[in-house]
């Protein structure tokens, strides 16, 4: 059997000036929010604010795993309700014309456990979010700075701050020097502009896995989605293209994705403090420990979007204690999840709301 490391609170080692970086982030991404608002008169996530598809489902653990994967939510067989919402990265709502890593946020209902966060003890959810690329260019707290400062300085230059985007879609660090940003922790990370439904969305920073450490992704399972895996967007499709692609596909058809989780064999080539850095998975590969049921629905009602997109919240730190978030960038977004919240929750009057039951998603 593999030998995987055992979590605990060592694990997690603070960069220097981490706090005064994460604060110096989330004061750059206010004032880009409201900057935004002020261009649309509605409030935006700071990241991930153009969504695709909203759908509800169920994550269906698989019986009989090992005990290395039978951990936190996935200890014991069992069916969750979840939630879904399709995205793309940027704070700004972008043509789908153009690159950008694209999003899954699930949020399972019903699971049991203590919540991490102190003021979610009569919560009862577990977030997962997911981006279609294994990695996070701006892999620590200092990296995620010198980008959120190259988006607030280029917050009126829509071109730039699409091309920005773009670079991280598909140049990582090399198409980034063109902006200025040549901290080589940037990794390469990239994407082409294809069908969303048949990518492959991963955590790209580590969570805790029970008595373990891991990053999870969700993959194409059914014959459906994996035959839309690399294909391209047609690029006559219009600004929402996307949208219309998962509109049409889940009017006559569902879906299944697999959950899976990449355990960490070692903090040196599995570093948990920079989520730029891939784990290898020629020595840990992803292991199968769920089924995500998606059936047939309307994607993107008009009831459905206002409620994914003004009322609910999607969050790592929505967690129970044996899947917290771990590393650098986890860390910084404690701050800036929180703070892009109560912005957008109140610009636009709406109820913060943790639901507990299916039937609170609009049909």
């Amino acid at each position: 059997m593999t030998d995987y490391i055992r979590y605990h609170d060592g694990l997690e080692q603070k960069q220097e000036n981490e706090d005064a970086n994460i604060d110096a982030i989330v004061a750059s991404m206010m004032r880009v929010n409201e900057h935004v608002f002020d261009k649309h008169r509605h409030a935006k996530r700071d990241a991930h604010a153009k969504s695709h598809g909203v759908l509800v489902g169920e994550v269906t653990v698989y019986p009989n795993l090992p005990s290395h994967l039978a951990q936190g939510v996935f200890a014991k067989p069992a069916t969750y309700p979840v939630v879904l919402r399709l995205s793309s990265a940027p704070g700004d709502v972008n043509s789908d014309k153009v690159p950008s890593p694209r999003g899954m946020a699930i949020k399972m209902l019903g699971v049991p456990g203590h919540q991490f966060l102190p003021q979610r003890q009569q919560a009862s959810t577990q977030d997962l979010l997911l981006v279609n690329h294994p990695v996070i260019a701006f892999g620590h707290a200092a990296a995620y700075l010198q980008t959120q400062k190259l988006l607030e300085k280029h917050k009126d230059d829509s071109d730039t701050t699409r091309r920005i985007f773009a670079a991280l879609a598909h140049g990582g660090s090399k198409a980034l020097h063109a902006f200025g940003i040549t901290n080589p922790i940037i990794d390469t990370v990239g994407a082409p502009n294809n069908h969303i439904l048949g990518e492959t969305f991963f955590s790209m920073a580590a969570i805790r896995f029970g008595d373990y450490v891991a990053k999870l992704c969700a993959a194409p399972l059914s014959d459906n989605v994996r035959a839309l895996t690399g294909q391209a967007v047609d690029t006559d499709g219009g600004d929402s293209a996307l949208r219309d692609l998962v509109v049409e596909f889940f009017r006559h058809q569902g879906a299944e994705y697999e959950l899976r989780a990449q355990l960490c064999t070692g903090t040196e080539q599995m570093p948990i403090e920079d989520a730029s850095i891939d784990w290898p998975q020629d020595v840990s590969p992803y292991q199968p420990i769920a089924r995500l049921t998606i059936p047939p629905q309307e994607a993107y009602s008009p009831a459905r979007r206002v409620f994914a997109d003004d009322v609910l919240s999607f969050n790592p730190w929505h967690c129970i204690d044996e899947h917290r978030p771990l590393g650098s960038i986890m860390r910084a977004r404690i701050k800036a999840y929180e703070a892009s919240s109560a912005f957008r929750h109140t610009m636009n009057a709406q109820p913060r709301i943790e639901i507990d039951d299916i039937g609170q998603v609009p049909a």
